[in-house]
C-alpha cells in the first residue's frame, strides 16, 4: 500500500516537451522568423488586447493576440515579440504570435537578428 502511494499518478497525456533550454541556462533552440513575420518591440499598450508595437521593418503597427492565444500570450511594453502583418493593411496592422524570453533575446542579439537596427536600446 505504501508503495502505491510514493509513485505519483501521471496524466493521462504525459510526454516529453522539447526542451528549449538546457541544463545550465544556455539557449537550445529559438524561434526565429518565417516568411512574414517581423520581430518588434512592444511600445504601448492600449487596452481591448490591443498594444502599439515598434516593427524592426521600420514601421509602427497595432498589434493584437488573436483569439486561442490570449490567454496564453501576455505582452507588456517592451517585450520583444514576433508579428505578423494582416493582409489588408499589413503597413499599420498586426497579429502577435510568439514572445521572446529574456534569454532568447540575448541569444538573437548575440547571433545578429538585431543589425538591421543598430541602436536596439533604443526602444
Amino acid at each position: 500500500m505504501e508503495r502505491n502511494k510514493k509513485l505519483k499518478k501521471r496524466a493521462r497525456h504525459s510526454y516529453q516537451k522539447k526542451k528549449a533550454f538546457g541544463e545550465a541556462g544556455e539557449v537550445l533552440r529559438v524561434r526565429t522568423p518565417r516568411g512574414r513575420e517581423v520581430i518588434g518591440i512592444v511600445d504601448v499598450r492600449l487596452g481591448m488586447g490591443k498594444s502599439r508595437v515598434r516593427c524592426f521593418d521600420g514601421k509602427e503597427r497595432l498589434c493584437k493576440v488573436p483569439g486561442a492565444k490570449k490567454r496564453r500570450l501576455w505582452v507588456r511594453p517592451g517585450d520583444t515579440i514576433i508579428l505578423e502583418p494582416w493582409e489588408i493593411e499589413g503597413d499599420r496592422k498586426a497579429n502577435i504570435i510568439y514572445k521572446y524570453r529574456p534569454i532568447e533575446v540575448s541569444w538573437l542579439k548575440k547571433h545578429g537578428f538585431f543589425k538591421e537596427i543598430e541602436d536596439v536600446e533604443e526602444f
